[in-house]
């Protein structure tokens, strides 16, 4: 396995990203009251507490966030594993009459985006929901569109898009792989 074709963004740009999404959310949603964010497994976890603590740091309020799973919500549920794994969903609050984030790492075909609404609304029912990405790669099969991304990146299908944070794999950063050279 050779290295990355590209690094798309490093941990500072990272940081840069995120911070921008936490004031576009801000000016959009005229603060952060009512506001909730809840990651998608895995690396919308991390992603939705950092938001989280930047929203709390610009508007002095504690932003709820939660951990969704969306493994049993997947339309190709047969396709992924024979016996899939199933994460926590953590959501410590009530849902309703809030603006729920939800953040993942990588938009691409929208189908996590999908499942991850289904599993949402079986929550209950949120004043609104927006979606939070660090990456928009296109390629979409459905008709979702993120509200707030910290980059778009055109990419090929043949190419995959790497994220790593710091909470998961020890260093924040952005790769643009072949999907050969993953093999």
């Amino acid at each position: 396995m050779s290295g990355p074709k590209a690094i798309i963004l490093s941990n500072d740009e990272t940081r840069r990203a995120l911070t921008r999404i936490a004031h576009e959310i801000i000016e959009r949603n005229k603060g952060a009251d009512q506001l909730a964010l809840i990651g998608i497994h895995t690396r919308g976890i991390p992603l939705a507490a950092r938001l989280a603590a930047k929203l709390g740091e610009l508007e002095g309020v504690e932003v709820p966030t939660g951990m969704l799973d969306i493994t049993l919500y997947r339309d190709d549920l047969s396709e992924v594993a024979h016996q899939p794994i199933i994460r926590e969903t953590q959501v410590p609050f009530d849902i309703s009459r809030r603006r729920v984030i939800l953040v993942d790492d990588v938009l691409y075909t929208g189908r996590t985006v999908r499942a991850a609404l289904d599993a949402l609304i079986d929550l209950g029912r949120p004043a609104g929901i927006q979606l939070a990405v660090l990456v928009d790669r296109g390629h979409r099969e459905l008709p979702i569109r993120a509200d707030y991304v910290g980059k778009n990146l055109p990419t090929a299908r043949s190419e995959v898009v790497k994220v790593k944070l710091h909470e998961t794999d020890g260093v924040d950063s952005v790769e643009l792989w072949d999907l050969e050279d993953m093999r």
